[in-house]
């Protein structure tokens, strides 16, 4: 008997690379090998190449080509961003001392671990709650506002629940303050929601913005940060005059090939895509109500990416469920793929006010384009199976006191 297709329900944490994709790429890993800074015919049909993809990456989030620098993925451009502002502003700074960064407590871990850094450095952080549906308010954004505050930094939209945070309202707050005389600057990680939804830079607000390749069918290994024109950022690679001298390196031509390819094909097929993905988080969601009893969906409902569903199971590991679907052939995750390994329960989930069962007991399901419905039939087959199984020997099952049996 054929083995069963194998389903990938985790594209939060990564998207396969689109045929296409790979197709627009391959040159420029063969007979176009040029270095984009040589001034010989190679060096320049690398340049072009790479000027190409600058502009379809731009034409994605409704930004200036200039305004786009490369880097090695999201994480990069967070670090880019908070820590070229930040030190930008102490180099410009009138007198002695650090300054003031507000962020959220539902950050991904590169912008929870630069906060840290800044901290143990002597900057103040303000991490502003999320509340129960997972959405920062901006009235906390407003109060949380210091004298000293140099830059605000709150994702687009979260990586674990996919709730869409006020980026627009800020950002309208920021030129509020900016009015006033106030240097302030929005850097937004949207890494997440690149692709998924609709982004324009002019709308948002923003001066700084994060992307990543790999979650828009692309390979991993390039990202981009748009840098509004006129914010003054402190390079963090240096040694070259790449990327207008704000990160220095040879460019990686085939993966800037590649994400510009990707960027065209999701401005383009976005609509689809999203409404495809909707359609089966709708039907999961739908259909896991009926079957599985001590269940919590994560975050808000509506206001969130099209793709993405999170769940907790009462009285069982999440580490556990996400094993036990590996096994019949079901890849999904208890949380971000940036923070696997650790054995601590979910700071985003743990930041909506659940316990830690729930958080430990979180489930991630995120919906790709290649998807089917027969995958989420599939999945909800068996689905329950694993988790009446998995209650029936847990201990935490025991403690509450209530029985699961296992379903035939």
């Amino acid at each position: 008997m054929a083995e069963p297709r194998k389903i990938y329900l985790d594209h939060s944490a990564t998207t396969p690379a689109d045929r296409r994709v790979v197709e627009a790429m391959l040159p420029y890993l063969t007979e176009k090998f040029g270095n984009a800074s040589s001034v010989h015919f190679f060096g320049q049909e690398a340049r072009a190449a790479v000027d190409r993809a600058r502009r379809e990456v731009a034409a994605l989030v409704g930004a200036r080509a200039n305004e786009i620098v490369f880097v090695s993925g999201g994480t990069e451009a967070n670090n880019l961003a908070i820590r070229g502002i930040t030190e930008a502003s102490l180099a410009k700074a009138s007198s002695p001392g650090k300054g003031h960064l507000i962020t959220s407590s539902i950050e991904h871990s590169s912008v929870r671990g630069i906060s840290e850094e800044l901290e143990k450095q002597g900057w103040e952080v303000s991490r502003l709650p999320a509340y129960e549906e997972g959405i920062v308010r901006v009235d906390d954004v407003r109060a949380a506002l210091r004298p000293e505050t140099v830059l605000i930094s709150i994702m687009l939209a979260n990586n674990e629940i996919g709730t869409l945070q006020p980026i627009e309202e800020i950002g309208a707050l920021v030129r509020e303050e900016r009015a006033r005389g106030r240097q302030l600057w929005l850097h937004t990680d949207a890494v997440q929601a690149a692709g998924r939804i609709p982004l324009n830079v002019q709308t948002l607000g923003c001066d700084l913005l994060s992307l990543s390749s790999h979650k828009l069918y692309a390979p991993k290994g390039t990202g981009a940060l748009f840098v509004r024109r006129g914010v003054r950022l402190i390079p963090q690679n240096v040694g070259g005059h790449q990327e207008r001298e704000k990160r220095a390196g040879t460019e990686g031509v085939p993966g800037i090939v590649a994400f510009g390819a990707a960027a065209k094909l999701a401005r383009e097929e976005m609509a689809a895509r999203s409404e495809h993905d909707r359609r089966l988080r709708d039907r999961f969601e739908a259909g896991i109500v009926e079957r599985v009893e001590e269940i919590v969906f994560n975050g808000d409902r509506e206001q969130r990416l099209p793709h993405l569903s999170n769940v907790s199971f009462r009285f069982i590991e999440g580490e556990g469920l996400l094993i036990s679907l590996d096994l019949q052939g079901i890849a999904v995750s208890t949380g971000s793929a940036c923070s696997s390994g650790t054995l601590e329960p979910s700071p985003v989930i743990r930041a909506l006010g659940r316990n830690d069962e729930l958080a430990r007991g979180a489930i991630r399901f995120s919906f790709g384009k290649d998807n089917t419905d027969e995958d989420v039939d599939r999945v909800l087959d068996v689905l329950p199976r694993v988790v009446d199984k998995l209650r029936t020997v847990s201990p935490l099952n025991k403690a509450s006191g209530l029985e699961f049996q296992v379903s035939s």
